[in-house]
């Protein structure tokens, strides 16, 4: 089993969403805390709130793409603590455009962040967790991890990848018999920026933004995302603290899986008459 009190725990995307509840909810169990995130404004606000929580904080703007500066900010938060103990890979980004629209610069963008960002956090940050004697690596996937959805290859891809990633290294770290346990956390429609923040980076990106994908976005905020930032990081740190090989955080989540264990093919027509009917609901904005 996993504790938290006294642990060196770092967060990725700390400062909004799942990643700000995550790591509010690790101050309150005693953690100390390394956190990032390349909104320095939320990250800040975050630390401020932790540090209410009487939590140890080191905050830092980071860039999870840029693999050399994660390795970097690694080896500074073994140095600052003397330990790490939990990373939470938990950065991440979205888009939404069909394949045949969609540019190979479109799918980089958001495998940068999204994929490279978890591998760089692993690979940077596991040796430290390794020496720790006591690690925890806490990737996190999606409901798309293990459902596709049409208009969100570039989106599924990434959190398909994070899914097998990180069963792949809970088998080597158990046949390896090290002390590093490892967890893929699977959110369904968790109430985050996330949505809004991809219409914003595609604006600031100079990519064309259609009254439709407008209308997608507050389609997403009224009806799909719905878990609070809070529920879900409870979730996940009780599944950190269970040792949980795979945390499904929300009814959606749950119902999705199973529905995708037993017609693992034709859920896909299930999944087009979705796309339909949020098309629909987008346009008629309702």
């Amino acid at each position: 089993m996993s504790t938290f009190k006294g642990k060196v725990a770092a967060v990725t995307g700390a400062g909004s969403g799942i990643g700000r509840a995550l790591a509010l909810g690790l101050a309150r169990r005693g953690a100390r805390l390394a956190l990032s995130d390349v909104d320095e404004a939320g990250l800040a606000e975050t630390a401020r709130v932790a540090r209410t929580l009487a939590a140890e904080v080191d905050a830092a703007r980071l860039d999870v793409s840029d693999g050399d500066a994660v390795k970097a900010y690694a080896t500074a938060v073994a140095a600052r603590f003397g330990n790490v103990h939990q990373i939470y890979n938990n950065a991440g980004i979205a888009f939404s455009r069909s394949v045949i629209d969609s540019t190979f610069e479109d799918y980089e963008r958001v495998l940068a962040v999204n994929l490279r960002g978890v591998i760089h956090g692993t690979l940077a940050f596991l040796p430290h967790l390794i020496a720790s004697g006591d690690g925890h690596v806490v990737n996190i996937s999606s409901l798309n991890g293990f459902m596709a959805q049409g208009q969100m290859s570039h989106y599924c891809t990434a959190k398909f990848a994070v899914r097998g990633f990180t069963e792949s290294l809970r088998i080597e770290m158990l046949a390896g018999a090290l002390p590093v346990r490892v967890t893929v956390v699977h959110p369904g429609g968790v109430k985050t920026n996330i949505a809004s923040a991809a219409l914003a980076r595609a604006r600031a990106s100079g990519l064309a933004v259609t009254a439709e994908d407008e209308a997608r976005e507050r389609m997403y905020n009224e009806k799909l995302l719905k878990l609070s930032p809070d529920l879900a990081a409870e979730t996940i740190l009780a599944g950190v603290a269970r040792d949980q090989a795979r945390v499904l955080v929300g009814n959606d989540a749950r119902a999705v899986d199973l529905l995708v264990r037993a017609f693992p093919v034709a859920y896909q027509r299930a999944a087009i008459a979705l796309g339909r009917r949020l098309t629909a609901a987008a346009r008629g904005g309702r």
